[in-house]
């Protein structure tokens, strides 16, 4: 099988994909990124994003990944969509991915496959999932239109979410285990001062009742003692929370305890060659700055790798 050869291969095309393969392709490297579906990543599922340098006013997730993507294209990388990785071995010191029956053979390669939502593991939710139960409030919001919805959830994500399910739903029940939120103090304040925001703290979810083949309400337990609540309501949103997506890296490199992918400060994996940037890696804050920041430092060291071998194919 005749295999197209490339420099650097990154895999994911969200904020750090997309950030490594801007450094990469302005360091004359052949670049070339392959994503599963559209590029932007989770961002392009996210209606407001207010806290990224440049946009004063804020931009929409969807804009910012076209953006991004349009720059690392102007500067001669290629996105592939629509195109998954299904597998990535050694051989002979370079890298092999197989991609819809073809190979690819990379001398470097960095994985940006980020992280997807984690569920809840109650009764109903699989069953209702596209029924009512949803974990994009952007892709499914306008569904509930004058309805009540709740948001699951008391980081960021949750309370961002819940302030945009306003503008759709007449009541939003913001439910959270502790008896105080995680997200950012200013967000919080916007949200206790939406009036269309209803609070059930120190409360977890227990099951999703439904009735009619969808959603019909949520059964709440108490942290503290008090007796379950059971709440009439028309749709579920869930943000608690992300898994990493590491198949990829399972047979490669090191992982952390919770399946992230190790990597040093510059985003070097256990194996020469092979970075890792974005939610895939273990870190604290996980913004669309920081992913991209990582993407960055990545794509510079990958460079300097390929470089040091001197096969630059451009």
């Amino acid at each position: 099988m005749t295999r197209e050869h490339i420099d650097i291969a990154i895999i994911g095309g969200g904020p750090a994909g997309l950030a490594a393969a801007l450094y990469a392709a302005r360091g004359r490297a052949k670049t070339v990124v392959f994503e599963r579906g559209l590029p932007g990543g989770q961002i392009v599922t996210t209606d407001w994003v207010e806290n990224y340098p440049g946009f004063p006013k804020g931009i929409s997730g969807s804009d910012l990944g076209e953006l991004m993507t349009a720059q690392a294209e102007e500067h001669g990388a290629i996105i592939r969509t629509f195109s998954p990785v299904e597998g990535v071995r050694t051989e002979g010191g370079k890298f092999v991915l197989t991609s819809e029956g073809e190979e690819f053979e990379a001398h470097s390669v960095i994985l940006a496959t980020g992280a997807i939502p984690r569920k809840l593991g109650i009764p109903g939710e699989a069953e209702f999932t596209g029924r009512g139960v949803s974990w994009c409030a952007t892709c499914d919001g306008a569904l509930f239109k004058d309805k009540t919805v709740a948001v699951i959830g008391g980081g960021d994500a949750a309370v961002e979410e819940a302030m945009f399910l306003t503008k759709f739903a007449t009541r939003v029940h913001l439910i959270h285990r502790r008896d105080e939120l995680r997200a950012t103090k200013c967000i919080q304040e916007r949200c206790f001062a939406n009036d269309k925001i209803e609070m059930e703290l120190s409360r977890v979810p227990a099951q999703i009742v439904g009735e009619g083949g969808k959603v019909a309400a949520i059964r709440l337990e108490s942290t503290i003692g008090e007796p379950d609540k059971l709440l009439p309501l028309d749709g579920v949103f869930i943000f608690v929370g992300v898994h990493p997506v590491n198949e990829l890296a399972k047979e490669l490199c090191e992982l952390s305890d919770s399946g992230y992918i190790s990597i040093d400060h510059d985003g070097r994996t256990s194996v020469p060659g092979l970075f890792a940037a974005g939610d895939v890696t273990q870190s604290e804050l996980k913004q669309v700055i920081t992913a991209a920041a990582k993407g960055a430092s990545a794509a510079f060291e990958a460079l300097r790798y390929v470089d040091a071998a001197n096969v630059c194919t451009i």
